[in-house]
């Protein structure tokens, strides 16, 4: 007898049948690339019905591979991902960050067992994999799409959807601007589902489904003028934009959704039931809304000139100062790309840099915070990296115990500009309020109230320009976040001799810039 899961592929082979007879292109050279992903389709369903019959025990292989054993007897929770800056991401030091990857490493917490990230090229595989039975769920920051055979998580955050060009393309409002356009986008996904009823009111619109689909790539492929138009979700358009600012939306798409974590179909309890217990608790202690502020808070608060500036400064200016900076890394911990990030923030990289208030060099020090750092000369760039880099490592020294990071170096930076007495004035009045004033979250609400005189007759250094200290923070989030995909991590050979942070450094008053 064929099971319940067995029927249901079924049904969906013969639906993805009957649309791919039933489909018609306005070009032959579309229409080949649809049929062959509709047949793709159908192999791989197909393989997943005889995948759901195979003995227990058998050798792996594409052919015979049963489904993944429950993460309890499995002792780990296997989940499909993608290399992408909003989900997956490599830091350059063998280490992993984004949005769903923490997101799942907490929940690999919750449930007692270690999360195994299996990277596949698109999110077309990964949610193949689920299908296949390769792992316990798939986790690539793909828009909930209920036309395929999964179940869905519910909501982890909502993403909207944009047609983008180059900055030289005039935006429209309107689909027939679309006429003789060629259109770029992943295949399975909302935007193409709703360009390919576009396509049935312009009949000159052209759809292109690329083998390599990955946003971020048809983005890049997009900015070095290689295809016309692309279609993606507005993180992605923001996340690119960082490093090609020549991008720009030309249409809004009426699209939205959701993005969740897709299970197998037939995923109605068990994990589904402890992921969803999970979720509701990180909804409840803002877990969710930290981890979104964290990798989506700060992205677009740099305009296009600010950006196209930075990085012509990366390729005319950096190397010059890079030694100083991987040096201090060495010397302090901090990674270079921070600093440099910390340094353009307040100079532009500029070591003769000086502002009306005194503050001087590179790194902006005022005299007197020179002095207690042994820094001779301001304008000296390393003297000014190197003692930059430790006052603001002492900065970061001096937050409590339980302000983690990168909380605790959003929060250092800050301080840089305000100095440490303002901030913890500002954490005494984040408590007062009721916000968690070990969040940075929290805190980027609270530091412009320094400026209002009832808040700042309850501190004891006064009023303090705390809005410029958040759009500082914010700035380096962004400088920090273009470095790291653009140069590589630096790691230092053993400790120089010379300057080193002892357990009992002083720091120094708080600098004015």
């Amino acid at each position: 007898m064929i099971r319940t899961r067995q029927k249901s592929v079924i049904l969906r082979t013969l639906e993805l049948s009957r649309h791919c007879r039933n489909r018609r292109t306005p070009s032959e050279s579309c229409g080949y690339v649809q049929r062959y992903d509709c047949l793709r389709a159908i192999l791989i369903i197909i393989a997943a019905l005889f995948v759901a019959g195979c003995e227990p025990g058998a050798t792996p292989r594409f052919a015979d591979f049963h489904p993944v054993a429950d993460y309890r007897s499995a002792g780990e929770l296997r989940v499909a991902t993608r290399v992408d800056p909003a989900s997956y991401r490599s830091n350059g030091d063998g280490k992993a960050s984004g949005f769903d990857h923490d997101l799942l490493q907490k929940l690999g917490e919750h449930l007692g067992v270690p999360v195994r990230f299996v990277l596949f090229p698109d999110a077309t595989r990964t949610l193949e994999a689920v299908i296949r039975g390769q792992v316990h769920l798939a986790a690539a920051g793909v828009g909930r799409n209920d036309r395929l055979p999964l179940t869905w998580t519910s909501p982890l955050r909502e993403v909207d959807y944009v047609i983008v060009g180059r900055s030289d393309n005039p935006e429209f409002i309107e689909e027939r601007a679309l006429v003789g356009r060629t259109v770029s986008v992943r295949h399975g996904s909302l935007a193409a589902d709703y360009l390919n009823q576009v396509r049935k009111r312009v009949s000159d619109l052209n759809l292109h489904f690329p083998a390599n689909a990955a946003d971020a790539h048809l983005l890049d492929e997009l900015a070095q003028g290689r295809l016309d138009l692309v279609a993606t979700d507005r993180v992605h358009f923001a996340l690119a934009a960082q490093t090609s600012p020549n991008l720009s939306v030309v249409f809004d798409l009426p699209v939205s959704s959701t993005v969740g974590w897709a299970l197998p179909p037939d995923a109605k309890n068990g994990l589904a039931t402890e992921i969803e217990a999970f979720l509701a608790g990180a909804r409840t202690d803002d877990t969710l809304a930290r981890l979104s502020d964290r990798y989506f808070g700060h992205i677009r608060r740099l305009d296009d000139t600010a950006v196209t500036t930075f990085l012509a400064r990366i390729q005319a200016r950096l190397p010059r100062y890079r030694p100083h900076f991987q040096e201090a890394q060495a010397r302090t911990g901090i990674d270079w790309r921070f600093l440099a990030a910390l340094a353009y923030q307040e100079s532009h990289w500029d070591p003769l840099a000086t502002s009306w208030s005194g503050v001087r060099g590179m790194m902006m020090l005022t005299s007197e915070t020179a002095d207690r750092l042994g820094v001779r000369d301001r304008l000296d760039p390393r003297e000014s990296i190197l003692g930059g880099a430790r006052y603001f490592a002492m900065l970061r020294e001096q937050l409590p115990d339980n302000v983690r990071e990168p909380d605790r170096s959003w929060m250092a930076a800050a301080a840089y500009n305000l100095g440490m007495g303002h901030m913890n004035g500002a954490r005494t009045i984040a408590q007062r309020m009721g916000k968690n004033n070990t969040s940075w979250l929290d805190m980027k609400a609270v530091l412009p109230l320094m400026s209002r005189p009832e808040y700042a007759n309850r501190l004891k250094a006064g009023a303090a320009r705390g809005g410029e200290a958040v759009i500082m923070a914010e700035n380096i989030r962004n400088y920090h976040d273009i470095l790291v995909r653009l140069e590589g991590a630096y790691v230092p050979p053993l400790q120089p001799a010379g300057l080193k942070l002892g357990a009992a450094a002083k720091a120094p008053p708080p600098s004015d810039g």
